[in-house]
């Protein structure tokens, strides 16, 4: 059996979901869709400033100072990241403003980070990147179906719960190695279970 991967994401499902909260989501994808193309425009932005912040930090820092220091912060930054995406993506029923109880998110650094190798990471991260856009427009229509759900029924089917969540997932590992945090790539698996 593989060892785990050192980014870790899980998330609890709400009981039941406010009919509020799913109005929210759509009010706030409706704005951001106005500024760019609903969340592609924010994914594209992380993907290019997450190495490029960690390749200045490794650059200040050196590779053992920027896993020792630097790691609480950048972690915090990508915690709340993920929290939001699991907003709303209605793993999570409420907009996350600090520890989010449902929600962990963790990260076991490793590697010895250079400022060439977080650059790197904007090429050898595109075929998990490309992956994760295809996923995200599959995402985009249980999202619609989800929208529904919580209007009509107050909950959310577990079998979108569960893609959802392996969506995130992979967005929280990929994003642990985008920022140079972790050595190992990201697996090509939705993990749609329960973290271990």
């Amino acid at each position: 059996m593989a060892a785990p991967y050192p980014v870790t994401f899980d998330a609890e499902q709400p009981e039941r979901y406010d009919r509020p909260q799913a109005a929210l989501r759509l009010v706030i994808l409706i704005l951001l869709s106005l500024v760019g193309s609903v969340l592609g425009w924010l994914f594209g932005v992380v993907y290019l400033v997450v190495p490029v912040a960690a390749a200045i930090l490794v650059q200040q820092a050196g590779a053992s100072g920027y896993l020792a220091r630097e790691t609480d912060r950048v972690s915090g930054w990508l915690r709340w990241l993920v929290a939001v995406y699991a907003w709303l993506l209605f793993l999570t029923d409420r907009f996350p403003s600090g520890a989010e109880p449902g929600v962990s998110f963790g990260v076991t650094p490793g590697g010895s980070p250079t400022t060439g190798s977080a650059l790197l990471r904007l090429v050898t991260s595109i075929p998990s990147g490309v992956l994760l856009v295809l996923l995200g427009l599959v995402s985009g229509l249980a999202w619609i179906v989800e929208l529904v759900t919580v209007l009509v029924y107050e909950s959310v089917p577990r079998s979108l719960y569960g893609f959802q969540r392996g969506v995130v997932r992979w967005l929280a590992r990929l994003l642990g190695y985008h920022a140079s945090l972790v050595e190992e790539y990201p697996p090509f698996s939705l993990d749609t279970g329960r973290e271990a």
